[in-house]
């Protein structure tokens, strides 16, 4: 059975790796693109002689770590790299990109249900993110597969099943054409898409600060404005048409970038972010002052210790400028762990949407 899930990753091995390293000050990015060369050319053993050399100075280097779970992944040893990708959802919960990386393994060794919870976490921390989406269809259409394959064992003569499986056959071929990985899921040997793969030169842009930034949410263009020319004599002036308004999908997928940040705010304890994901017009639990309730905030988040907030099964409803959002939230420190479910009303202020009103529900 030809296999199109792990195509999708390529991009991860080339454009991915690019991104985290153009964030890294240019001393360090020069190292890691030299450590990145020598997994291209396949010098693996000396590839983890210098990734390891780099992360004994920066142990918690982001670009350095997640370089060393594609060599993991490449030197065919998956459960390393497994541990290196979720130590780093664990670490920055809003990068997209380890998810993406567990999910290719865990389809590699047919944990199918794990790759789909990966590709659906990396999708919610961006939702704008193309490669996790490909992924999760193509592991969709893999998964229909082995279902209409099983139909048929039990009755052949379904022509329903047979022509579905069809489709999905005709899909994977046309998936596997040159250019694109051939490799079926499951195969033990390394992950041919976590090689990395030349991409495209990038822009030169200024050298950012240290990872992690927070993930920029996703914003649509704004229109263009109306330039209205100068009538001709006696012909009326055509009031200029107000841009449409966005959709109630676009409003979906911002909310779900800003429920993303405001999580992971919170999990490394940046007190500035995670404030900043409440309006000013906040209006507090127990009715007691903004002033108060952010000292509190801040007192309780200061604490000794790690925080982990994750989330999941997002109900988002937006009735124009405003909406409620549903979830199931999982909190865990050095002193206590709970899941509750949270209700969050929103709005739009000043072109971001922020918490109005926050509280434990159904």
């Amino acid at each position: 059975m030809t296999q199109i899930l792990l195509n999708a990753a390529r991009l991860l091995a080339s454009a991915v790796s690019v991104a985290l390293l153009s964030l890294a000050p240019a001393v360090h990015a020069d190292t890691l693109q030299d450590i990145s060369k020598q997994i291209r050319q396949g010098q693996h053993s000396q590839a983890m002689e210098q990734i390891d050399k780099y992360l004994a100075a920066k142990p918690k280097d982001a670009q350095g770590r997640f370089l060393k779970g594609i060599l993991l992944t490449e030197m065919n040893k998956p459960n390393e790299a497994i541990a290196i990708f979720t130590k780093l959802t664990e670490d920055y919960p809003e990068l997209p990109e380890p998810y993406n990386n567990l999910a290719v393994i865990y389809a590699q060794q047919k944990q199918y249900d794990k790759a789909k919870q990966a590709l659906e976490m990396a999708i919610r921390t961006h939702p704008s993110y193309a490669t996790a989406h490909e992924n999760l269809g193509d592991l969709y259409a893999r998964l229909a597969s082995q279902a209409y394959d099983k139909a048929l064992q039990i009755d052949s003569s379904n022509s329903s099943a047979q022509n579905k499986l069809a489709l999905i056959r005709d899909l994977m071929i046309t998936a596997s054409r040159p250019g694109k990985a051939t490799k079926p899921i499951g195969d033990p040997r390394p992950v041919e898409p976590v090689k990395l793969a030349e991409a495209p030169k990038p822009a030169p842009a200024p050298v950012a600060a240290p990872l992690p930034p927070p993930v920029a949410p996703v914003v649509a263009p704004a229109a263009p404005v109306a330039v209205v020319a100068t009538p001709a004599p006696g012909k009326p002036v055509e009031a200029a048409r107000p841009a449409p308004a966005k959709s109630a999908d676009d409003a979906t997928a911002e909310i779900d970038t800003a429920i993303a940040q405001w999580a992971a705010a919170w999990s490394r304890k940046d007190v500035k972010a995670y404030l900043a994901a409440y309006a000013r017009d906040f209006k507090t639990p127990a009715g007691e002052s903004r002033a108060a309730w952010d000292a509190e905030r801040r007192k309780r988040i200061a604490k000794p210790g790690t925080i982990q907030v994750s989330y999941e099964n997002l109900r988002v409803t937006v009735d124009g400028d405003n909406a409620t959002v549903k979830f199931r939230q999982h909190y865990k420190s050095a002193s206590l762990k709970t899941s509750s479910n949270k209700v969050l009303v929103m709005g739009k202020r000043d072109g971001k949407w922020q918490i109005l009103q926050e509280r434990v529900g159904s």
